[in-house]
């Protein structure tokens, strides 16, 4: 995966707002912005969704596209 690539939220692990939840449901599909360490080992993907949320995910919870 790389910066400005396209993605799909596949899964949720960690929790977030109903508001959030309902609108990743809505329209899964977002762009890479940029890689986060998520506890030392991992790295996580910084998502910019279509619907203008900005979260975080680990790399298990995306797809490609």
């Amino acid at each position: 995966m790389k910066i400005g690539q396209k993605v799909k939220v596949t899964r949720l692990r960690e929790r977030l707002s109903a508001d959030a939840v309902a609108k990743i449901k809505t329209n899964p599909v977002g762009t890479i912005k940029d890689f986060r360490m998520t506890d030392g080992s991992g790295v996580g993907v910084v998502v910019q969704l279509d619907s203008g949320i900005t979260t975080w995910f680990f790399e298990d919870e995306v797809q490609a596209l």
